[in-house]
């Protein structure tokens, strides 16, 4: 694994696979909402936009 970033709360680790994974400053995997959170506000992943619902597609 490589380490992308690293700050006093938590590091940012790439791995092979190109996925990233996020490590608290205890040692303890961050997942889920929280893992989005901390990628998405250093620019690393993007989400997708919601496309909006169309009445053809109901019927």
């Amino acid at each position: 694994m490589k380490t992308v970033k690293k700050t006093e709360t938590y590091t940012i680790v790439q791995k092979r696979s190109g996925r990233y994974g996020v490590k608290s400053s205890k040692g303890a995997w961050i997942n889920k909402e929280e893992k989005v959170k901390i990628l998405v506000a250093e620019k690393l992943i993007t989400l997708p936009k919601s496309q909006p619902k169309t009445e053809a597609a109901a019927e």
